[in-house]
């Protein structure tokens, strides 16, 4: 039988670990091990309870001496063959199948890697996964993140040091604290009856009623008094109308929509039905219309008063435009019977009674009113869109229906997919609305080539994003190693398909399409065309994002006909527009001049722009996707859906026949998928999570499991984990006393927890304002011919502390100033910042600062709660404290700078992060707010923080196995340091998690009170770490082996190799062979071998050592004290079978005769 001279492989499953040969023996030989180095699972029967401790050594030698790392070449043991390889796994992985405990195959072995395609090729056939980590090659039973922390030899261990004055210092003062508490401990069982201003809160907001201290009787007759006003107002308005010429103008277009054909059909609907499902092509009048329709009939019937409407859009400009319409066709200001509410802006008065307001807003007062007391009608809009909060707003919904049997909910959607709706909440009726809309005629890109005649060529369709980003235009360039959404359906669709009614010059145009470029050469040449050769009416062009509407409209501007503002009128629309502009979108423009809208796919739905004929489609859109497997959130384009391009088309039929130019083939768009991917499956739920969590229900996965399409296992998995992460929730799932005032804070859950801290540590200012700055869009504004200029004045801002966060601070200290001297305008664009971002991030910090100080955190006299803002250091902490576990390793190499996160391992800085201009940073770690995969996986809005930052309001600390070996992240992140040093900062960690406990439990405590030492210990550590430390790599962090005491084989002087060879040779075998490597760290590594095993020593710092200490550990398993047992305990091995200590040398003496009684 052939001997392997390697171990390869290594089943893991349910804690053992298992190794098997890179061949596969033959049938007849396989009940015979003696001394070869194959097994098989731990299940499997002929696996001989004398060869644990052979086992124990294979994973020594496997993990510890790779011949590929070590390069170490012995002639006598040649690789196998590709075929025999592929042949060996095919069989490994039929094992892997057959078990029901193991789980994956993990191999270091050279030419596994060599033949990684055909394995990938096999696993898959096979319905396994497989992936290749660096120098290992995995095949799983489940799927695989991109990152192993566990695999990644080079993951980097920090070795914390800081002064022993410093330290001396800050266990004094711990001590201090130490004693002063045990004093005081007999008084502190004294107890305020305070309560939790977070319960406090929520018990008063749903209890609270301006008219609950009124009879009823008596409110009845208020509220009949009230209608009977109400409809004397409505038929005096309407008497107006018809006398006034804009107001039959104002009557007779209101009629004239499709909705108003409907109008009894819909109102008895809802009468009879507390569900109604409404379908209609947007602008049929179902928005605008049907909420007039219920509003006037109970105004009429005498019910005006009583009548409540809510009515949900997914988007704020939707909410305020819509409420403008409406209280302009009710000839009526706004803010009288309709109004509106988004964040931080509304107008409703006492009187109103129709409310258009985002989703997000019905949510935050379903949070804290559950029955919705006083609404009789909710309104939710663009349901077919399958927003996040759209989703989930039906589930709560779907609860509440029940309790509230006199509450009607009202259904719409734009596209006709109602029965979906329909059936989610019983068979409940539908309705549609036909649509009002002129003939659009649609070109596809075959069409629009041939009727523009332009040529595509290599060239022509790369996107010019401009100097400053010239990276982004060039990687157009390269072709990508692996297909992505984009490219596998145009390939499969152009494929089936060959065109051959199109010309040759079609057909050249369309082999040269580059599907994954938005094509901006092709999109000016299509609106050269509309407005040369076509007649008047306003285009809108459908981009993907923001940063592709600033790049085409930069290079529209440089055209001859396109950027003449003598005839074209040229607008941007998104989703962060102010009032001002958003009124430019809906006028007509003047005589002579055509306007030309750049849109994201908001336009689609959510606004309508009348003057529309020409639509643009780049068939894309750029959404975020959330990747549960690997925790990260991924912004990439994508096809959009078949219902968001029919949505498309229809911009342009509102006023007469339209024109929509597809600038993808018709082939593509009948490949798309019909509908598009609901957000609650494509993005993080953390926010969600902690939201229903508030809602006092006892599983989180069960009530999601009742959405119309519920989230992935995982992601929900990841959410939950998160908040215990964060200590937002208990281990039971429990909302924590922090998770509490979590959850009264309309923000992001880990942005939530900096604000709080902010509050306790009394650096209150600086952290509201990051948190401000963080909840909006980045005020740091990047014009596409200044952008070096920006970088530079957001860098001033930085003033080289290593932080986007700081730069924010000192951005809006700045700004405040010049506002009291009436200079904002001035100071924003000096330093190129948006100045309705810093209003927004004003107005943020009012109501952030409110939400605080009614929960008790903060008090009015603002100089007391932010004593500390001076500390930078201790806001840096805060700001660890709120963005963990969003942490990133810093490791200097020679001229550059790497950085690793758990989940993604190498991440990038974005270019616009001021940490992205240094060279160096000298802090350890960055704390980042968020991560986004585009091609890589980036990091934006960091902040340099130190040993001591981290490890003390990072997250949860464990002691690792090893004196002075501290842990977080699940062992990720490892911290080596002297013993005496580790304890402090445990104690100092431990007793500082207890004081601010004890704040959330009762916010009246002073903490610089109570805990008065304990407060000047941890600023004295955060401030002294001077992050003298440094990163290390591959430092044992796990268990210590039972490791063999050299001075067992060299007590009495004598040399092991001698006593190694002296045993082999008694034994009637060759001497060992030694095989020796120097290694990078100037250190040396041996190999001994003698009758196919193997042995590896520990890196020592002569080749002399070396090769002593591999005999030291042949000599171990000999003698059967392996280094490896006490792991192999740990992984579940049967102590009690295990081999007496001679077992090892009777199999090298007497293999034979024991060979002989072997049944087989």
């Amino acid at each position: 039988m052939r001997r392997s001279s390697k171990l390869g492989c290594l089943l893991v499953g349910c804690g053992s670990r298992f190794y098997s040969s890179q061949r596969r023996p033959p049938l007849s030989a396989r009940a015979s091990y003696c001394s070869l180095l194959f097994f098989l699972p731990n299940n499997s029967a002929t696996l001989s309870t004398n060869f644990r401790s052979l086992r124990r050594f294979s994973s020594y030698a496997v993990e510890q001496f790779s011949d590929d790392e070590y390069e170490c070449d012995f002639e006598s043991h040649k690789a196998s063959s590709s075929v025999a390889n592929i042949d060996e796994w095919k069989w490994k992985m039929s094992l892997l199948l057959r078990s029901e405990t193991d789980q994956e195959i993990v191999s270091k072995d050279r030419k596994d890697r060599r033949d990684y395609e055909q394995i990938s090729n096999l696993a898959q056939r096979m319905g396994l996964y497989s992936e290749m980590y660096g120098k290992v090659v995995v095949a799983s039973k489940v799927p695989l993140p991109n990152y192993r922390p566990d695999l990644d030899d080079k993951r980097p261990q920090r070795e914390v040091v800081v002064p022993l004055s410093l330290q001396r210092r800050v266990e004094s003062l711990l001590q201090e604290h130490l004693d002063r508490t045990q004093l005081t401990s007999g008084r502190a069982d004294g107890t305020t009856d305070g309560g939790n201003p977070a319960d406090c809160a929520e018990s008063q907001s749903q209890t609270e009623n301006p008219d609950s201290f009124l009879d009823d009787s008596v409110m009845e007759k208020v509220l009949q008094r009230r209608s009977l006003r109400l409809r004397n107002m409505q038929r005096a308005w309407q008497i107006n109308l018809q006398e006034s010429p804009e107001g039959k103008r104002m009557m007779e277009f209101r009629k004239s929509l499709p909705s108003f054909k409907e109008k009894e059909r819909l109102l008895q609907a809802i009468a009879r039905n507390q569900v109604v499902v409404i379908s209609g092509e947007t602008g049929c009048g179902k928005t605008t219309q049907l909420p007039q329709y219920i509003l006037e009939s109970e105004i009429e019937s005498g019910r005006g008063a009583f009548c409540n409407i809510i009515c949900t859009q997914p988007r704020r400009i939707s909410a305020m435009a819509v409420s403008d319409r409406v209280s302009a066709e009710r000839g009526e200001p706004l803010g009288e019977s309709v109004g509106y509410k988004v964040r931080l802006e509304g107008m409703k008065g006492k009187n109103t009674h129709l409310l258009f307001c985002t989703s997000g807003i019905l949510l935050r007062r379903l949070l804290s009113d559950r029955n919705l007391n006083g609404v009789t009608h909710v309104f939710v809009d663009e349901i077919h869109e399958r927003g996040m909060n759209e989703d989930f707003l039906l589930i709560v919904l779907k609860d509440l229906l029940p309790r509230r049997r006199d509450l009607r909910l009202i259904l719409m959607s734009a596209t006709l997919n109602a029965e979906l709706f329909s059936a989610y909440y019983g068979g409940a009726p539908t309705i549609h609305i036909p649509g009002f809309t002129h003939p659009v005629r649609a070109h596809f890109l075959e069409d629009v080539l041939d009727i523009t005649g332009y040529k595509l060529t290599s060239f022509n369709q790369i996107d010019d994003y401009g100097q400053d980003k010239l990276w982004k235009t060039q990687k157009q360039l390269t072709p990508r190693k692996r297909k992505n959404q984009i490219t596998t359906l145009v390939e499969d669709a152009l494929n089936k398909t060959s065109f051959e009614t199109y010309s040759s010059r079609v057909r050249d145009s369309l082999s040269n399409w580059m599907p994954d470029c938005i094509g901006f050469n092709l999109i000016e040449a299509a609106l050269c065309h509309i407005c040369r050769k076509e007649r008047p009416g306003a285009v809108l062009v459908f981009m993907t994002g923001w940063e592709d509407i600033t790049s085409l409209k930069d290079q529209l501007k440089s055209h001859p006909l396109l950027g003449d503002p003598n005839r074209i009128l040229l607008l941007t629309c998104h989703g962060s527009m102010a009032t001002s502009e958003q009124k430019l979108i809906f006028e007509r423009p003047p005589p002579n001049i055509r306007k030309i809208v750049l849109a994201t796919n908001m336009a689609e739905a959510s606004i309508t722009i009348n003057d529309v004929v020409f639509v643009v489609d780049c068939g894309k859109a750029k959404e975020t996707t959330y990747d549960a497997l690997n925790n990260t959130p991924c912004l990439l384009p994508s096809w959009i859906s078949q219902a968001s391009a029919r949505q498309r088309r229809g911009r342009a039929g509102r006023v007469q026949p339209g024109e929509c130019y597809h600038l993808y083939p018709k082939c593509v768009y009948e490949a798309f998928a019909e509908y598009q991917l609901p957000e609650l499956l494509r993005t993080p739920l953390n926010s969600l999570c902690l939201q229903i969590k508030s809602l006092q229900v006892e599983s989180i996965a069960e009530f999601l499991s009742a959405a119309l399409q519920p989230p992935e296992s995982l992601a929900v998995f990841n959410a939950i984990g998160f908040l215990k992460m964060i200590g937002a929730l208990d281990e039971k799932e429990n909302l924590t006393n922090l998770g509490k005032f979590l959850s009264i804070l309309p923000v992001d859950p880990k942005l939530g927890k900096m604000l709080i801290m902010g509050a306790i540590f009394r650096c209150f200012d600086p952290v509201l304002t990051i948190v401000s700055g963080l909840s909006v869009r980045d005020p740091f504004l990047l014009p596409q011919d200044k952008k070096e200029l920006a970088g530079t004045a957001k860098s001033r801002f930085s003033a080289k502390d290593y932080s986007d966060h700081m730069a924010l601070v000192r951005a809006y200290e700045g700004w405040k100033d010049a506002e009291r001297e009436g200079s904002a305008y001035e100071y924003c664009w000096r330093n190129f910042l948006s100045a309705q971002t810093m209003q927004a991030i004003h107005s943020l910090r009012k109501q952030f600062s409110f939400i605080l100080k009614d929960a008790g955190l903060t008090d009015g006299d603002m100089s007391s709660n932010n004593k500390l803002s001076h500390s930078q250091s201790l806001v840096r902490a805060i700001i660890c404290a709120g963005l963990y576990p969003g942490i990133a390793s810093v490791v200097h190499r020679e001229t550059t700078m790497s950085f690793k996160t758990m989940d993604d391992g190498q991440v990038l800085l974005y270019a616009n992060s001021v940490n992205a201009r240094y060279q160096t940073i000298p802090y350890p770690w960055l704390v980042f707010g968020e991560k986004v995969k585009v091609n890589a996986v980036f990091i934006r809005d960091s902040t340099g923080v130190s040993d001591s930052m981290l490890i003390l309001f990072g997250g949860t600390l464990h002691r690792g196995v090893q004196g002075g070996h501290l842990k977080m992240l699940d062992g990720y992140i490892d911290l080596f340091m002297d013993p005496s040093l580790a304890d402090c900062y445990l104690n100092l960690k431990e007793e500082l998690d207890k004081v601010i406990q004890k704040k959330l439990e009762d916010p009246n405590i002073d903490l610089y009170k109570e805990g008065k030492y304990l407060m000047l210990a941890v600023q004295e550590i955060v401030s002294g770490d001077q992050c003298e430390g440094r990163f290390v790599f591959g430092r044992e962090s796990k268990r210590p082996k039972e490791s063999s005491d050299d001075s067992r084989f060299t007590k009495d002087g004598s040399n092991p190799k001698s006593l190694l060879q002296t045993l082999l040779m008694r034994a009637g075998h060759s001497p060992p062979k030694y095989k020796t490597k120097h290694l990078k760290t100037n250190e040396f590594r041996a190999l001994v071998e003698f009758k196919g095993m193997q042995f590896v020593g520990k890196p020592r710092r002569n080749k002399q050592l070396a090769e002593r200490d591999a005999a030291i550990e042949a000599l171990a398993w000999l003698t059967h004290t392996s280094t490896d047992t006490n792991q192999n305990e740990e992984d579940g091995d049967d102590n009690s079978s295990r081999p007496d200590v001679t077992d090892n040398m009777l199999k090298l003496l007497g293999k034979r005769r024991r060979s002989k009684r072997r049944p087989g």
